[in-house]
C-alpha cells in the first residue's frame, strides 16, 4: 500500500469519513438542504399553527424520516417525539453541532434523496391566515370608527 493510501486510511479510522460541504450538514441537522421537505426553528416549533402544518407534512410524505435536535428542551423534543410515533414516521435525535436557541433548527423532515423543495420553512409555506385576512380589510376611517 503506497504511503498516502496508508495515511489516509489510517485518518478515516481516527477521524471517521471526511463530511462532503460539512458547514450544509451541520446547519441542516446532518443532511443537506436538496432533502428537505419542511424545517422549523425552535421558536416556531412552540407554535400550535405550525405544528398543524407540520402534522400536514407528515401525511403528505410518511415515509421519510424526521431529524430533531438534541439540545432543545426535552418537553418540547417529546412534543414532536410523540407526533412522530403516533404517524408511525422514523426520527433521529441529532446532538452533534447543534445550538439550543430560538433560530436553530429544530426539526427537519427529509428524505434519503434531493427532493429539491422551494420553500422549506414551515412559516413561509404556511403563511397566517389572519396576517392575509388583515391585509384584505380595508382601514376604517376616523368617522367610521367614532359613530359605529
Amino acid at each position: 500500500m503506497p504511503q498516502d493510501e496508508l495515511q489516509s486510511h489510517l485518518d478515516k479510522g481516527r477521524y471517521g469519513t471526511p463530511l462532503v460541504n460539512p458547514e450544509e450538514q451541520h446547519k441542516y441537522l446532518g443532511t443537506f438542504r436538496e432533502r428537505c421537505y419542511v424545517s422549523m426553528t425552535i421558536g416556531e416549533m412552540k407554535k400550535a399553527e405550525n405544528q398543524a402544518n407540520f402534522l400536514k407534512e407528515l401525511e403528505k410524505y410518511p415515509d421519510e424520516q424526521i431529524l430533531l435536535n438534541g439540545s432543545m428542551s426535552e418537553d418540547l423534543q417529546a412534543r414532536y417525539i410523540q407526533l412522530a410515533t403516533k404517524q408511525k414516521v422514523r426520527f433521529t435525535v441529532i446532538n452533534d453541532f447543534v445550538k439550543n436557541d430560538d433560530d436553530s433548527l429544530g426539526l427537519i423532515l427529509t428524505a434519503k434523496e434531493a427532493v429539491n423543495e422551494p420553500v422549506i420553512d414551515i412559516e413561509k409555506k404556511y403563511p397566517k391566515e389572519q396576517e392575509s385576512e388583515q391585509s384584505e380589510k380595508p382601514k376604517k376611517s376616523l368617522w367610521d370608527k367614532l359613530f359605529h
